[in-house]
């Protein structure tokens, strides 16, 4: 008796366009991560006073990256769930169109308060795009082919941070600090024509309902919390009465989301994914990842640009090795996943990631440079063997007609992740910076003295003002920056051991290979 050969799930049409999509699925992604990572080589330029820059402190620019975040994190689930609803081409578009609007109004703002609002809107867009893409992916490529595309995918993010850095240099050589932002408009009108052209449409045939008020507490819990933080490394005092406030208010808001969505019957995040714990292992890695990475990648500008004095062009072809590795890795990763496992590969990874991390307590104003390019490619190395495994983990583990649901809470937990590091983070590095430099503000009108013990930039700033007696700060600034970084990195090193306990706890090793015996019963069926 013969069996009917099963239609393929994807059309034909579609299938032989499949790589073309791809692409534009990628340019999409671009523009998404090439935004934060131009804004790595412009957050020194945006702190300058004007004319150069908007004169930020410290917190407006951690500000200025979480006010995007935080937005982006907090709405992910819910534009996944109106992909599945609408059309996720549909919303891919929308949600591109949102971005370029916001990036020309975050290139014409006239002071911090209106970039960080304006970066807010840019988030809002970003949350629509993001999920969409890798739900599109996995509606047209074969289950067989999805661990390939979803590694050349987070090659993707490898390309952004490359190009990113160095196209942020070349503009800020070249052009104003809204440059930055403005690039984005021309890649928004390319990806909107080649998508219309090209990528198809698809939706969950049984759509989950939309839950406005588990976004309105992820998002309130989200900002008290980053607030908090903030708040907290500015005045270096985590005792502050209104410090603790602001953070508790926080924690017991997404205390409040977590009971919420467990009792909901339409959650914007289902709590019963996380019982399966490789599921929630795999979400643990990124967002702990991200909380290292991003935490690191923020200190380490002012690193090679206030400390080192390369400029910001220099300072994105420094960071081309970080990119060079996810783009060379990143793709190739599923290769060791096949022969070692996911929790070898991922565990190793991690114990790149921690290793690297470390090294930057090692950092001085006078060690070789080649050091640091060692370091970030390593880092770019643990990154890619990461984020492809723990990737293909999280989209499986849900059912198809869910892709934007798993991709959004893949990307929340990653936005997360990387906001709570750069608060965490910088707060650490904020409280150590300003607890070094304080005792050497006496040259500083008192007036000053709490703005200039901010950062290293606002220190530089004021010393600048003062004329030649102001150079006896520049030494100091930098001794107290560097034992700040050594300190924030010493604490992401242990973020990232922590992830690389729990992944060799939780995720899977080595699928053992199939017996001769167990393969009896298939090859007869097929035989049939």
């Amino acid at each position: 008796m013969t069996t009917a050969v099963p239609e393929p799930r994807i059309p034909e049409a579609v299938h032989r366009r499949r790589w073309a999509i791809l692409g534009v699925l990628m340019l999409s992604l671009l523009i998404v991560v090439l935004d934060n990572s131009i804004l790595n080589v412009a957050i020194k330029t945006i702190s300058t006073p004007a004319p150069t820059g908007l004169g930020a402190t410290q917190g407006e620019l951690e500000w200025a990256i979480n006010s995007y975040t935080l937005v982006f994190a907090g709405l992910l689930f819910t534009a996944g769930l109106l992909g599945d609803r609408l059309g996720r081409k549909r919303v891919l578009l929308g949600g591109l169109v949102l971005f370029g609007i916001g990036s020309a109004l975050a290139a014409s703002s006239g002071s911090p308060g209106e970039l960080i609002t304006f970066r807010a809107v840019m988030g809002l867009g970003a949350a629509f795009v993001m999920p969409a893409t890798l739900a599109v992916l996995m509606n047209v490529f074969e289950r067989e082919e999805q661990p390939k595309a979803i590694g050349i995918w987070a090659g993707g993010v490898g390309l952004a941070i490359a190009i990113g850095p160095i196209t942020g240099g070349v503009l800020l050589d070249h052009f104003w600090w809204g440059s930055v932002f403005l690039i984005n408009v021309p890649i928004v009108i390319l990806a909107l024509a080649l998508m219309l052209w090209l990528v198809p449409d698809s939706r969950d045939p049984s759509p989950g309902r939309l839950d406005p008020v588990g976004v309105v507490l992820s998002v309130v819990g989200l900002v008290l919390l980053v607030y908090g933080i903030i708040k907290g490394g500015q005045l270096a005092d985590f005792t502050d009465a209104t410090v603790l406030a602001t953070i508790g208010a926080g924690v017991a808001v997404l205390v409040g989301f977590v009971v919420f969505e467990a009792r909901s019957d339409h959650p914007s995040i289902d709590v019963t994914y996380f019982k399966n714990k490789v599921f929630s292992a795999a979400i643990a890695a990124i967002a702990l990842v991200f909380f290292a990475l991003m935490g690191v990648t923020f200190f380490s500008v002012f690193y090679t640009q206030s400390v080192r004095g390369y400029s910001p062009l220099q300072t994105g072809l420094l960071m081309l090795p970080l990119a060079a590795a996810q783009m060379i890795f990143a793709p190739r990763a599923r290769l060791l996943v096949d022969r070692f496992g996911n929790k070898a590969t991922t565990t190793a990874g991690m114990a790149i990631i921690a290793a690297t991390l470390a090294a930057f307590a090692t950092l001085d104003a006078d060690t070789p440079i080649w050091i640091l390019e060692v370091v970030f490619f390593l880092m770019g190395t643990g990154m890619a063997h990461i984020m492809t495994p723990t990737s293909v983990v999280i989209m499986q583990a849900l059912p198809r007609e869910k892709a934007g649901s798993a991709s959004a809470l893949s990307n929340t937990f990653r936005q997360v992740g990387g906001a709570l590091g750069i608060a965490i983070l910088g707060s650490v590095l904020s409280t150590a910076y300003r607890n070094g430099i304080d005792d050497r503000l006496g040259l500083v009108p008192a007036d000053l003295r709490h703005t200039a013990g901010e950062s290293i930039e606002a220190t530089l700033g004021v010393a600048a003002k003062l004329g030649p007696r102001g150079q006896d700060l520049v030494g100091p600034a930098n001794d107290a920056f560097l034992h700040a970084m050594h300190v924030t990195a010493l604490w992401g090193a242990g973020v990232a051991v922590l992830g690389a306990i729990v992944v060799a706890r939780y995720l899977p090793g080595r699928p053992p290979a199939p017996q001769e015996d167990e393969r009896q019963p298939e090859l007869a069926a097929a035989s049939e």
